[in-house]
């Protein structure tokens, strides 16, 4: 094989391909990156493999499929790493984040906000998050499995940023019930199978009473799940970075005290701003028909009017301030509207009774990374998850005492950041109040603007695009 002479235009762009490489090494801190810069040389310059042999084919049809190829697999790895370090594409699929975000919108979020995390499970199928399309088989491989990292970033999460992140409870997953929580979901079922068992608890309970009930309630709910895969299908686990991606508001950061009184958020004392486009549930009498133009021009949706009280006039819904407003100022087109029931049930801590609510919950104290909490049984609950599941300890409680891995424990010393996250539609979001605190190694981005809103009550050509949202920043929106 002869070795051509190097056009200068091939050494240039080489050259700035391997300088902007090296730097992408430095930023991540992985300089087994470096087994790659002789083949990069080799693609430009010395040629000894011939990347682009099927240019030089007699035959048109390989170099027709050989083109496709070239062209697909490259998008493919630049999809990869720009979706995995920069920019990825996330659509709000619910309404816990309405009227701030909407279901629809299309949000850019960035990776670098935060820091892009070194992936967990390397080997997945780009622009997917768990999931094939068509055949709904799993999209990544289970190994080989890292360690969580975390490249520097811009910052970290503050206070009222809307953040993605990786759903805490989505470690296991019915596949057929996705959209709940699996251990709500379990809890209760068996709560019902064993006729109200929870309720038989009372103050006197000691700690291993407790736990040995809520472990029988919880376990009851998850084999009567597993035992119906025809109903709830099959019982899956999903590693940190490939459960399913959520977004909400964060309103607690790790080392703060949190404190939620007649719904209004108090951080470490003092009130948290509101969000101008909170939303809290109403039971509303309506005395004439909301018609499509109103209903358009308040921002109200179907799935706002949803739940109806059977035989009645009355919907619960979520209203902002100003739609309340509205209403109260019109008494020829509501009757009365007054404040809905909050949720009292399985809220988190599940394994433990405390008689919060969603509007009344806390105080509750946030882990910090190297902060020390002194354990007891009372607190114990609130932070064992975090303690085993998410920091991967071994812990029991045997007569009164608490063990970590094996050694009895007074005290533990956090090895991770976390954040509580709310929606913005206060009583129809599944939030921090029902599955607990979001460790730092669940933060995947934030986002940067909408792109696209589609409106799925709507026609293509009756207002479906939402045209006024189109790349409006989510910072401007908020």
């Amino acid at each position: 094989m002869t070795f051509e002479k190097p056009k200068t235009g091939a050494i240039v762009r080489c050259a700035i391909f391997v300088v902007l490489y090296l730097l992408f090494l430095y930023w991540v801190g992985s300089w087994w990156g470096l087994l790659v810069v002789p083949f990069i040389i080799d693609a430009y310059i010395t040629k000894f493999i011939p990347w682009t042999w099927w240019r030089k084919s007699e035959n048109r049809t390989v170099r027709t499929v050989m083109g496709w190829v070239d062209a697909i697999v490259f998008a493919l790895v630049a999809v990869y790493f720009i979706n995995q370090f920069f920019l990825q594409n996330y659509v709000i699929p619910s309404s816990s984040l309405e009227k701030t975000l909407l279901t629809g919108d299309y949000l850019l979020v960035s990776k670098v906000s935060y820091g892009p995390r070194i992936p967990q499970t390397p080997l997945y199928m780009p622009l997917t998050q768990h999931t094939m399309p068509l055949t709904g088989s799993k999209s990544y491989l289970d190994k080989p499995h890292w360690d969580y990292r975390r490249v520097k970033g811009l910052g970290h999460p503050q206070l009222s940023d809307i953040v993605v992140f990786n759903y805490p409870s989505g470690d296991t997953v019915a596949l057929a019930a996705q959209n709940q929580d699996f251990y709500r979901l379990a809890y209760q079922i068996g709560d019902q199978i064993t006729e109200g068992l929870a309720a038989t608890l009372n103050d006197s309970s000691s700690y291993e009473e407790q736990q040995s009930l809520y472990r029988r309630i919880y376990e009851t709910g998850r084999a009567y799940i597993e035992a119906n895969p025809e109903q709830f299908g099959k019982v899956v686990s999903r590693p940190t970075d490939r459960r399913e991606n959520y977004v909400k508001r964060c309103v607690g950061l790790p080392g703060q005290t949190l404190e939620i009184r007649n719904n209004i958020v108090y951080i470490d004392g003092t009130p948290l701003p509101e969000p101008k486009e909170a939303q809290y549930v109403y039971e509303v009498t309506f005395k004439s028909y909301l018609d499509t133009e109103l209903k358009h021009e308040l921002g109200i949706t179907d799935e706002d009017m949803e739940t109806h009280l059977a035989g009645t006039n009355t919907y619960l819904m979520p209203l902002t301030a100003n739609v309340k407003a509205y209403f109260e100022s019109h008494p020829d087109l509501v009757e009365s509207i007054a404040p809905a029931q909050p949720a009292a049930e399985w809220l988190y801590p599940l394994n433990k009774r405390t008689g919060w609510t969603t509007a009344n919950y806390g105080p509750i104290w946030i882990p910090k990374k190297g902060a020390t909490l002194p354990l007891s049984l009372d607190n114990l609950p609130l932070y064992e998850r975090c303690i085993r599941s998410y920091e991967g300890h071994r812990l029991e409680v045997k007569n009164g005492t608490i063990y970590i891995d094996n050694k009895p424990a007074q005290n533990y010393t956090f090895e991770l950041d976390y954040y509580w996250m709310q929606g913005d539609n206060r009583d129809r979001s599944a939030d921090s109040r029902f599955w607990g605190f979001v460790p730092e190694d669940h933060i995947v981005g934030k986002p940067l603007f909408v792109w696209l809103s589609l409106d799925k009550d709507y026609g293509l050509f009756d207002g479906k695009v939402r045209w006024n949202r189109l790349f409006k920043w989510v910072a401007k929106i908020d």
